[in-house]
């Protein structure tokens, strides 16, 4: 269930989260944020890195892909290269 509050912005522009709402939601130090803001609202949506597993997974999943699509180790590392500035 949704908690309504209210909250102030500081002068270095920090806004504070209610405790009742990070505990909640388990929100602790370090906790990192996408925010969104559209004219009078703003969103703070909780992001994590994926776990090992999740990774290995969007490994195997691009490699996949890139198997389908034909891409060879050089063309990636000719990429890298370009990117560089070391073509």
């Amino acid at each position: 269930m949704s908690t309504l509050t209210t909250t102030r912005m500081s002068s270095k522009g920090q806004v504070v989260i209610p405790e009742e709402i990070r505990d909640r939601l388990g929100l602790q130090s370090g906790t990192q944020f996408v925010v969104v803001g559209d004219r009078d609202v703003v969103i703070f949506k909780a992001i994590a890195a994926p776990s090992m597993k999740k990774f290995d997974n969007l490994i195997a999943q691009a490699r996949q892909q890139a198997r389908r699509s034909g891409l060879k180790r050089m063309d990636v590392d000719a990429a890298v290269a370009q990117v560089r500035g070391r073509k």
